[in-house]
């Protein structure tokens, strides 16, 4: 399994410095993306501020464009590109924990970020995608292969 965080999803589904990255990486894939609660919740609300952020964008983002990355997300979700997993909230706020306590003094790891990590080790990720260049390094520590 594959797991992406927020900041590689919305680059997937809105136009920014990153999208030819993002897509570039996941055309020339054949293994879907996990879908955590937590990735939904926060792709959706990055869809949504990007709209209420517009004006210190470099590409505008409209609330048409939201509304159709959020439709297009649920289309993902159907055609099986982004396959729904189910986490365990009491086992991922354990494992933030247990990450947290081993990297975050040394690496000023944010609890979001531990989240994202715990949740990717959760559903069993070997790949983690992202674009944080702060969580880069928490998920490397962890065991992960960050990409892009």
């Amino acid at each position: 399994m594959t797991y992406a965080d927020a900041s590689f999803l919305a680059s997937l589904y809105l136009r920014d410095a990153n999208s030819a990255a993002a897509l570039a990486y996941v055309k020339g894939q054949r293994q879907p993306l996990a879908l955590t609660a937590l990735q939904r919740h926060e792709l959706r609300n990055a869809l949504r501020l990007a709209v209420f952020r517009t004006k210190a964008c470099p590409v505008p983002v409209t609330e048409a464009d939201a509304r159709a990355a959020l439709s297009q997300i649920d289309a993902d979700l159907v055609s099986g590109d982004l396959v729904e997993c189910a986490l365990s909230w009491s086992d991922a706020m354990s494992a933030a924990e247990r990450i947290g306590g081993m990297h975050t003094m040394t690496l000023g790891v944010r609890g979001m970020d531990l989240l994202n990590v715990a949740a990717a080790l959760a559903t069993k990720s070997r790949v983690f995608l992202t674009f944080d260049v702060r969580q880069r390094p928490v998920a490397k520590a962890a065991g992960l292969k960050v990409l892009p």
